[in-house]
């Protein structure tokens, strides 16, 4: 069993990601790995490039991205309310799940742009088809309610997200960010 990155950003995710995907795709390759993706923040300008660099080296190159999903609806635009997206990463296990992510990521801009391209849970759960969907970093749902100590909540949405994306769709992430859970 190889170790494969599943949530990564590159040069795609302005002010976040350093990786250029040749460079990525040789380091990959140098480690011995077998499959890698990219999951930059709410675009997928790289996704063929990435494919095609990951083709020629003989990498299965996993499609994502890392969407906003908007607090309310993606059409809702009220700063007070609407400001802060939460993070969500969806990877591609198809060509469906392609589609709907393309689908998404357009829709994100043309509809539900309000600082960031948003989508929302109805867009979800319309488009989840051949994707499977991770928790994602800090900026995710799941880990916000748990550092506001609502487990409850926090157990209610990924029950939720695995009803959306199925019993083997939705994935709890576990990052190191050095921070400690509050009350220790």
């Amino acid at each position: 069993m190889s170790f494969v990155h599943l949530h990564l950003h590159t040069e795609y995710s302005l002010l976040d990601g350093a990786c250029r995907i040749s460079k990525l795709v040789e380091r990959v390759k140098e480690l011995g790995q077998t499959a890698v993706a990219i999951t930059d923040h709410g675009v997928m300008f790289g996704a063929v490039d990435f494919y095609r660099a990951c083709k020629k080296a003989d990498i299965k190159p996993i499609i994502g991205c890392e969407v906003y999903v908007a607090p309310r609806t993606r059409f809702d635009k009220v700063h007070e309310l609407d400001s802060e997206a939460r993070h969500l990463v969806l990877l591609c296990r198809n060509e469906e799940g392609y589609r709907n992510l393309s689908y998404m990521v357009s829709c994100a801009f043309t509809q539900g742009f309000y600082i960031k391209p948003r989508v929302d849970m109805d867009m979800l759960r319309k488009h989840s088809r051949g994707l499977i969907a991770c928790s994602a970093c800090l900026g995710g749902e799941i880990p916000r309610r748990l550092l506001a100590n609502d487990y409850e909540g926090a157990k209610a949405h990924a029950l939720e997200m695995r009803d959306i994306f199925g019993e083997d769709g939705y994935y709890l992430e576990l990052q190191d960010h050095g921070s400690r859970p509050s009350g220790r």
